[in-house]
């Protein structure tokens, strides 16, 4: 077997705690995932992974041995980018991070566009709402939702990442009417684990912003699972237009004091400084900001 697919076969699996998962993102069985594993014991001499019909562990020599790889694989794609430099034309794969409802209702919708003009880029996309480390956890880019720390990352300003406050015909219709962001004290207020959006929510209006104290029975890290509760009439949501649309579109959730909108926050693609602008990376960056810049209309119409 071809040594180097190997260890990235092996480095996948590690990443990703099982040969089953390293199988289905790499697109072979967990047997040939296996197989290149078990190559490079042969060839090494060594136990890299303890198996278990449950877990896989790294032996002490495939710790060290994952350690090297990692750094072996990292110069044969910085080798690669150098190279696809000098031809000018983007190849090789890119690692998006992406918020898990823009990833899944916006980024996914417009990718095969990118991906049709780019045939030679790959793509591999992680969908997380967790703050990640681009440098560490080897990303090219990056989308980010809020105010910027000083990470000393590069930042493309997107559109505003716009949200909205809605219900259930049928939760509206059991509860007290909400005419003002004082009465969602009185509410079930589904709460979305990340950011200040789990206790408290600030809207817009006549007098200025203002911040109101939120609670209720069901607190999750996911927009898609809220949307369910929301749809089932268990609460009052913020969530995204992306996520939010087609419901309101088609009626099974109504917004929610709409002279009160909730303030727009900063939207942004990012990239680490030290990162080549291989052709691959400024494309997918021109293309981002095509698609969700402040001039684009695309994620606009909420």
């Amino acid at each position: 077997m071809d040594r180097l697919l190997s260890m990235s076969v092996f480095a996948k699996a590690v990443e990703l705690g099982s040969f089953s998962a390293a199988g289905d993102v790499l697109r072979m069985s967990s047997q040939l995932v296996g197989k290149h594993v078990q190559t490079l014991e042969q060839h090494l001499g060594v136990r890299l992974i303890n198996r278990t019909t449950r877990r896989h562990h790294l032996t002490e020599a495939g710790f060290a041995f994952y350690e090297r790889v990692k750094i072996i694989l990292a110069e044969v794609e910085a080798a690669e980018g150098m190279a696809a430099i000098s031809g000018g034309t983007p190849r090789g794969r890119l690692r998006i991070n992406t918020p898990v409802s823009f990833g899944i209702h916006a980024l996914s919708k417009r990718l095969p566009e990118y991906m049709a003009a780019y045939p030679e880029v790959s793509v591999d996309m992680s969908l997380s709402n967790r703050l990640v480390d681009l440098v560490d956890e080897g990303f090219d880019v990056a989308f980010r939702v809020g105010e910027l720390s000083d990470s000393g990352l590069i930042a493309r300003a997107l559109a505003p990442y716009r949200l909205r406050l809605c219900a259930a015909p049928s939760y509206l219709a059991s509860h007290p009417p909400i005419t003002h962001p004082n009465d969602l004290a009185q509410h079930e207020c589904l709460g979305f684990s990340y950011t200040e959006l789990r206790t408290r929510w600030t809207f817009e209006g006549p007098e200025g912003e203002m911040t109101v104290p939120v609670s209720g029975r069901l607190m999750v890290d996911s927009g898609e699972a809220l949307l369910m509760a929301a749809r089932a009439g268990m609460g009052v949501l913020i969530q995204p237009c992306e996520l939010v649309r087609d419901d309101l579109a088609a009626g099974r959730l109504v917004e929610v004091l709409p002279e009160y909108p909730v303030p727009s926050r900063p939207f942004h693609i990012l990239y680490a400084p030290d990162r080549r602008m291989t052709p691959k990376l400024r494309s997918f960056i021109d293309f981002a900001v095509s698609a969700f810049g402040i001039d684009a209309q695309a994620r606009l119409n909420c």
